[in-house]
Parts: C-alpha cells; sequence; structure tokens
C-alpha cells in the first residue's frame, strides 16, 4: 500500500462510489463532495457539500488534496455545461497542487476501424464527442503550461453496483435478466464490444491517482477482453438462472423515432454507431506499465452486478 493521501472525488454515481472505495481500501483518506452533501457513501468516506460549477467551492473543498477525481457530469441531455464544470474543477485541484484524474470515454475517436489504443486520432461523429475533444485538449494544455498535473483515464462502456441510467448496462438489462424479460440493448448484437467492470474503472483511476509516472497523457484502462453483446447477454441471463437471454434490440431508425418524444433517446441516438460495429478496446500500454492482475472475468463481476440489482428493486 502507497503513503496515506488525500483522494477527493466529485461525483457520487456508480463511478463516483467505486472510486470511493477503492481508495479507501488502500488507506487513503477520501472526501466525498457533493450537492446536497447528504450523498450515501461508503464506510469512513468524508461527506462535503459543494457546487463543482464554483471555482470557489472546490478551491476549498480540494485543499490539501493528493487527488481529485473527476467522476461527476452534467445531465447527458445537457452536456454543453460540461466544459465549465470541468475548468471548475481544474482550478480547486490547481490551486491543491493536486493530480487530477478525468474519467473519459471514448467518444473523442468517433467511428473507428480496428482497436482503438492511446493513438488513434481523434475524429468525433457526435456533439458530445465533439465537446470531449475540447475538454481533453484544455486539460492536456493546463498541464504542458504546468497550471495542472493531470491523468486522463479512459474505458469503454462499463456496468457495476448503482449504474442503472448511465449506462446501456444497466437498468435496462440487469433488472429485465432478473426478471426473465427482454434486455433493450442497441445495435448489431454480435459486434464485438469492450466493457468494463465499474471497479476496475475506480482502480485505474485510483492507481493514476497515486502515481506521478502516469501524469501528462491518456490511458486506456485495463478491462476484460471483448465479446459480443449477445455473449454479454448469455452471461447476464445465466447468472440471473434465466434458460436463455431475451434480446430487444433496437435498430438506429427506432432511436431516431423515439428521440423526437423523449430527450434521452435523442441524446443515445447519436452515439449509437458505437453499438453498429466491432467497438474494441486496446488497454496493452496501461496493462503494461501498471498491471492487470485486479480485472476479473466478467462471468464474476456480473453475479456482483446482479446482486446489487437484487438487492435494489426497481422502483
Amino acid at each position: 500500500m502507497s503513503e496515506a493521501q488525500l483522494h477527493v472525488v466529485y461525483g457520487t454515481g456508480s463511478l463516483g462510489l467505486a472510486v470511493m472505495r477503492e481508495a479507501k481500501r488502500r488507506g487513503h483518506r477520501v472526501r466525498g463532495v457533493s450537492r446536497s452533501g447528504k450523498a450515501e457513501l461508503p464506510s469512513g468516506v468524508e461527506s462535503r457539500r459543494g457546487d463543482a460549477n464554483d471555482p470557489a467551492s472546490t478551491r476549498e473543498l480540494c485543499e490539501g488534496a493528493d487527488a481529485v477525481h473527476v467522476c461527476v457530469a452534467p445531465a447527458y441531455t445537457d452536456w454543453q455545461r460540461f466544459p465549465a464544470m470541468q475548468a471548475s474543477i481544474v482550478e480547486g485541484a490547481a490551486a491543491a497542487g493536486a493530480r487530477l484524474i478525468s474519467s473519459e470515454n471514448v467518444y473523442v475517436y468517433g467511428r473507428v476501424d480496428g482497436p482503438m489504443t492511446e493513438d488513434t486520432p481523434f475524429n468525433p461523429c457526435s456533439r458530445k464527442g465533439a465537446i470531449r475533444v475540447a475538454m481533453n485538449q484544455a486539460l492536456l494544455d493546463a498541464h504542458a503550461a504546468g497550471k495542472l498535473r493531470v491523468a486522463l483515464a479512459r474505458a469503454p462502456d462499463y456496468y457495476g453496483p448503482a449504474a442503472t441510467a448511465t449506462t446501456i448496462y444497466g437498468e435496462r438489462v440487469f433488472y429485465p435478466a432478473l426478471a426473465n424479460k427482454p434486455a433493450q440493448v442497441f445495435g448489431k448484437i454480435d459486434a464485438l464490444h469492450s466493457m468494463m467492470y465499474v471497479d476496475d474503472f475506480a482502480h485505474g483511476m485510483v492507481t493514476l491517482g497515486e502515481r506521478d509516472e502516469g501524469l501528462g497523457r491518456a490511458w486506456h484502462l485495463a478491462c476484460p477482453p471483448p465479446l459480443t453483446q449477445r455473449a454479454m447477454l448469455e452471461l447476464i441471463f445465466a447468472a440471473a438462472g434465466q434458460a436463455k437471454p431475451k434480446i430487444q434490440a433496437l435498430p438506429g431508425f427506432m432511436t431516431k423515432l423515439l428521440g423526437w418524444f423523449i430527450p434521452i433517446m435523442r441524446e443515445l441516438a447519436e452515439m449509437q454507431y458505437q453499438w453498429e460495429r466491432d467497438y474494441v478496446f486496446d488497454c496493452s500500454q496501461f496493462t503494461a506499465k501498471f498491471g492487470a492482475d485486479h480485472v476479473r472475468p466478467h462471468a464474476e463481476t456480473i453475479v456482483d452486478t446482479l446482486a446489487w440489482f437484487r438487492d435494489h428493486p426497481q422502483p
């Protein structure tokens, strides 16, 4: 275990909670920040009220931090607010001299042929991808200018405890599997797709938060090999005790049609391209540098995920 540090975590959703658990497991002091200050956090985590959009608040709450983890985002329908939120948290981390670890996705790459690596060119084909490119560049520019020490923790689609509405493989999949009803997914179910368990995402973020050698660049965090959605759903339904999966895959035209009436579907429609071709995430650079012994196979982490969904019935 490394020397105890203070890790400040913005975000109390599935990923933020997992980062708190992992940092606490490693013996660090952990401060979880939420707008209300009343979020239910892991045992031993300091709960603080704060506004991620207010630089004065972030400077106060990041004081003394060794690492600041960005696991928070605006509503999926309100991403135009994201750059200002990031800039505010940057002010807090920079004032503290802390490492800032930004949780990232693969939207920056757009449509790809072949595996995605850290060297894959940015070629966004969505509004959200373009926003992410600008945000990534702002972080790396701040690092190059000496204002900030930053690492970008990039992951594919993730799932796990408390990941309900923030991921395709959340409430639309795990609750139906438990009830032996059709899981609702996007795209082509026989295309390869990399996925990550949320605790593995958290492990990578805390590792980068502890170590200076990860700074100044993006990393593809360690995850299991890709598999098809069909194979993933077979594992999920089998672990839920069902004979075979029931699958309802929404085609692109249907998602766009629903987007006329349902705002969140309109936002998801522009990202559906990721589910219509092989989408393979190469994490060999991170594995070579930091290892991947912590990564468990999907067959195991699906069991843990189903246990959480079983213990937290759908409202």
